[in-house]
Formats: structure tokens, C-alpha cells, sequence
């Protein structure tokens, strides 16, 4: 993201057209590293996202990502609340040509009014907000040390300006040409290098722009004026059908254009960190959902190397019985007996170990009692079996359902399932804090209008379930034949379902499949009338009768979704 002076200097613009005048309402710090102020303007309510992180820092407006505030606020905002709360906005500017934002304040207090200055160092990973009075800090997100610091912003000294770079001004016209000329920069291959290497204030992407602009050979006049023209064409830039970025200016072919550069930022920011909240929620739950998968692969495999042992079940019996039938051939303290195997067809011998320390009638009871033990073992065992199978089961239709989801409605029912079997810790939210869980709105299904049909797809096994139920008797009900898949229902209304809106249906319910990758897929399909769900049967698992089969490739048809 080019939060460069240069982009800097156009969105200072845009604020102070928008901000200049307004008053704090509410002032948030829903993460460490960022701010939410409401502010009331003569256009109406505002809200100013304030980002420091080293990934999403910027100055926006307008943003609909939501953050949830924490319970106690951070005592960088307990300050900003305690001298910025209902203070007005006098100015908003940019320290020179540099990546620093400021608002000045007039604070109102029971005693007295002053003049606050809160400083907005917009600067990657060195991004930072410091409150000044008089020059003074009174706070600032992030403090240093006296000893490892260049700078020091602890409360009470002297705020100083982040340390200029060894660069031309691109504000001052004689200051590029002295740069031109003695670099001889207009017989350089890669302007767009030269630029961000030797220009103060311009990021890569901003300088691939100009020199892009200029057909690759930029004069410092062009560039001149390219920084302190007026002219903007605010856009978010695409490749290959990806977000890209946002900019002020573009030359690119593929881009969507925004009428004020605050508003491209916001839409840019909204989408890459709803991006990042989907990504970083679904590897959460990835990694729960792993860690349940090899737990209960695990057991099936003790179970197992158990039951191998239960194997010996009936031949414990065995010895049990050919000790009693030769009882009187043996003498005490014999180590073993090598008896007839009544039970061989072609009448081999069987040698049994003996306790020498025990009667033989003790040795006979010894293995009956041995018999009993592993036929329980057996019993208790192969319930287990058949319990863990069935978990393991369930959590691989949950690792379906993760792995098709697009946003994040579709991780909602994946984390109310893994919270359901103690995969996940339900009213644990971010930070390690515990509360109550946030209820949000069920997403709908997946929606499809085909063929003057309406289809409908699970989003998970929660909504399977809620979809099977949804259908009336006529309604035609899909799944894939051997693999997890969602539940796709055609909303029939009576009316008989065609060959074509049933293969619409079966593409949809292969594409959202553990199959999704293969070429051709089996989906069953029948009457939701013949779709029963036994009692006690885990989430999304049904039987179902009198259906037919269809052979499809997987598509995902969004050409045709109503709905994300």
C-alpha cells in the first residue's frame, strides 16, 4: 500500500476539507496498534480509522470493518479520552514533505481551554501517535527508552520529528534538477529505482507510476509536478483479477475508480483486512480441526493395536478347555502341556505354558479367566471403534466445510461445531480474554437462481442440517456419492425438476466437496421425502432412498449466486 508522503499529501487534502471544524465524540482503541474516533462534522457523522501496525497503517474514513473494543481500555486511550474528549478540530496538515499527519485541537476543560497537537507518524512498522502540548509530549502509543532510542517520546520530553531521509525535496523544483543533473538520471534504464532510491517521499509503486506516466523517462519538471499537481483519479488496482492496491494516480488498464482518494482507501481496507480476518480465523480453525483429526486418528489406532491383542480371545479358551480335558496328565509343577487340538481338522498338537506354581485346575482357570477379560476388552473396545470412527467421520465433513469456505459467514458454523465438541473454546475471543461468545446473524445459504428454480447450498453442517429440514417433500435433495459434501436442495414448488436444473445443482454441490479438484464427480440426488436424518446421528449425516445418479464436473456458478 503506497502510504507514501506523496499519497499522504492528497488524503491530507481530503481530510482537511472534512475534519477541520468537527468535534470528538468517541475515541477507541480496539487493538494495540489502532484508534477509532467518532467525529461530528457539519457533513454528518465520521468515523476516522487510525492504523499503526506495520501491515494496514493509514489515515481513513469511512471504513465498514468492525473491531470489537476491549473491555478496558488502553491507557494510551484513556488519555486521548481524558484531554480529547469533545475537543474540536482546528487543523489538519502534513509536517513538510514527510509521512507525518497532524490535527490540531482546541480542548475544552472545567477550568480552562488549550491547544493540543496530536502527532500521526504513519511510517510501517515505525508508525506511532503522540500527543503534544506546547511541544511537549503528554502520551504516546508507543514509548522508547532513553538508552535505545534515536528518539525519545516519553511523556515529557520534547516531541522531535522522525528523522529526515538523505533525499531530494520533490516540493522544491531546483532541488531535482540539481539531483538530474549531477546523477544524470535521464540516461538511467529504471527510473522508477532511481526515484524511490533518490526521492524523498515516494514509494516504489508511486514512483513506477510517474516513470510509467512519462513513458519511462521522466524530467525532474514532470516530476515536479506530478507531486504538487492537483490532479487525482483516486482508483484500487487489479491484477489478474486480484486487489493490487490503492492509489491516488494509475496507469494501469485494470482498476476501479473512486470519487475521493479516502473513499478508494477505505474500500481497499475493508477488503484486505476482511482478507486477513478470514485467513487468519480459518487457520484458527484449521489448526483446532487438525489437532481433533490426529487425537481421534490416534485413538482409532491404540484401539485398533488393542483389538489385534483381543485376537487371542479363543485361544485363551482353548488352553482352558484341553488343560481341563487332560487335567490328570498333568503334574504339578509342569511347565507346560503339549495336548491334541480337537478343534484341528487334521489333528495337530498345540503346546500350552504352564504356571508351575499353580494347580492345573488354577492354569485352567487362570485362562478362562484371561478369555473373559479379552472378550470384555473385545466388547468395550469395539464400541469405542465404532464411536471414534463415526467423530472421525464428523470431523472430516468439518474439514469440508472449512476448506470450501469463501468468507467469513461460511467459518461461522464451522466454529459453533468445533465449540460444540470441545475443539474450541466457544466464549474464548481474541487477546486470550474470556466473555461471552458474539452472537451474529445466521448467514443465509448459499442462494442460485437457475432455469426459474431456486437452488440452495450448506454452508457447513449446521446449515445442512437447518437446509434438509427447510425442504418440503417435493423438493429435489443432493449430495455427492462418496465424499462429504454440502447439502443442495432445488426449491421445486411442485413443479417437476429438469435434466438441466439438476445438473446446475449437482456441479454446485461437487464444487462445494472434498472433490472439488476432480474432473468428474458422482452426485446422488432424490426427493428430500426419501432424505431421513437418524436419531441421535451426528450434524449433517442422513440416509436416504430411491435416488439416482448423475456424473458432473464441479462448478461454482457464481455467474448464477444471488447472494455471498
Amino acid at each position: 500500500m503506497p502510504q507514501d508522503a506523496y499519497t499522504l499529501k492528497k488524503l491530507n487534502k481530503e481530510l482537511s476539507s472534512l475534519l477541520t471544524g468537527g468535534k470528538i465524540s468517541r475515541i477507541n482503541q480496539p487493538e494495540k496498534d489502532a484508534l477509532s474516533l467518532l467525529i461530528y462534522t457539519a457533513a454528518g457523522t465520521v468515523k476516522l480509522d487510525i492504523g499503526l501496525s506495520a501491515r494496514f497503517c493509514r489515515i481513513s474514513v469511512g471504513e465498514k470493518t468492525t473491531y470489537e473494543n476491549p473491555k478496558n481500555a488502553p491507557n494510551f486511550c484513556m488519555l486521548l479520552r481524558k484531554h480529547l474528549q469533545n475537543a474540536e478540530i482546528k487543523a489538519v496538515g502534513q509536517v513538510g514533505f514527510e509521512r507525518v499527519i497532524y490535527f490540531d485541537f482546541l480542548c475544552f476543560s472545567e477550568f480552562s481551554d488549550c491547544e493540543m497537537r496530536l502527532y500521526l507518524e504513519i511510517m510501517g512498522k515505525y508508525s506511532n501517535a503522540v500527543l503534544t502540548k506546547d511541544g511537549v509530549i503528554v502520551g504516546a502509543l508507543k514509548t522508547t527508552s532513553l538508552e535505545s532510542a534515536k528518539r525519545v517520546t516519553l511523556t515529557g520530553a520534547k516531541y522531535v520529528l522522525p528523522e529526515k531521509q538523505d533525499k531530494a525535496d520533490p516540493t522544491c523544483l531546483k532541488e531535482l534538477e540539481e539531483l538530474f543533473y549531477s546523477s544524470g538520471a535521464e540516461g538511467r534504464g529504471d527510473m522508477a529505482d532511481f526515484l524511490s532510491a533518490h526521492v524523498a517521499g515516494l514509494a516504489y509503486v508511486t514512483a513506477r507510476e510517474i516513470a510509467d506516466l512519462y513513458g519511462g523517462k521522466p524530467t525532474a519538471k514532470d516530476v515536479y509536478d506530478y507531486v504538487n499537481g492537483g490532479e487525482i483519479s483516486p482508483c484500487i488496482t487489479y491484477s489478474g483479477g486480484l486487489m493490487q492496491d490503492f492509489k491516488a494516480r494509475s496507469t494501469m488498464q485494470e482498476k476501479e475508480p473512486f470519487p475521493t482518494l479516502l473513499q478508494a482507501q477505505a474500500a481497499f481496507y475493508d477488503r484486505a483486512i476482511t482478507e486477513k480476518k478470514f485467513g487468519d480465523e480459518k487457520r484458527r480453525l484449521g489448526g483446532a480441526l487438525d489437532g481433533a483429526v490426529k487425537k481421534c486418528e490416534k485413538l482409532l489406532a491404540q484401539i485398533n493395536c488393542k483389538l489385534a491383542e483381543c485376537e487371542k480371545t479363543d485361544e485363551a479358551k482353548l488352553c482352558g478347555e484341553l488343560i481341563i480335558a487332560n487335567i490328570y496328565a498333568i503334574k504339578k509343577g509342569q511347565k507346560e502341556l503339549v495336548a491334541a487340538n480337537y478343534y484341528d481338522e487334521k489333528g495337530g498338537e498345540i503346546t500350552i505354558k504352564l504356571d508351575e506354581r499353580l494347580t492345573p485346575s488354577q492354569n485352567a482357570e487362570r485362562y478362562y479367566k484371561k478369555y473373559a477379560k479379552l472378550k470384555r476388552t473385545k466388547e468395550n473396545l469395539t464400541v469405542r471403534k465404532e464411536e471414534a470412527a463415526k467423530r472421525l467421520n464428523y470431523l472430516l465433513s468439518v474439514r469440508q466445510s472449512l476448506q470450501s469456505a469463501e468468507n467469513t459467514d461460511d467459518l461461522q458454523g464451522v466454529a459453533q461445531e468445533l465449540s460444540e465438541i470441545s475443539a474450541i473454546n466457544g466464549d474464548t475471543q481474541k487477546g486470550g480474554q474470556r466473555g461471552k461468545a458474539q452472537k451474529n446473524a445466521e448467514p443465509p445459504f448459499r442462494t442460485y437462481s437457475y432455469g426459474g428454480f431456486t437452488v440452495i447450498c450448506g454452508r457447513n453442517n449446521v446449515q445442512n442440517d437447518k437446509l434438509t429440514r427447510s425442504l418440503s417433500d417435493c423438493d429435489v435433495w443432493l449430495h455427492t456419492k462418496t465424499f462429504h459434501s454440502s447439502h443442495v436442495g432445488i426449491i421445486t414448488q411442485g413443479r417437476q425438476a429438469d435434466d438441466g436444473v439438476i445438473k446446475f445443482a449437482a456441479e454446485v454441490c461437487a464444487y462445494y466437496s472434498e472433490a472439488r479438484e476432480k474432473d468428474k464427480v458422482q452426485v446422488d440426488f432424490t426427493l428430500k421425502k426419501h432424505v431421513k436424518r437418524p436419531g441421535g446421528a451426528p450434524r449433517g449425516f442422513v440416509v436416504y432412498t430411491d435416488f439416482k445418479t448423475v456424473n458432473v464436473t464441479p462448478a461454482r456458478h457464481a455467474e448464477a449466486k444471488l447472494n455471498e
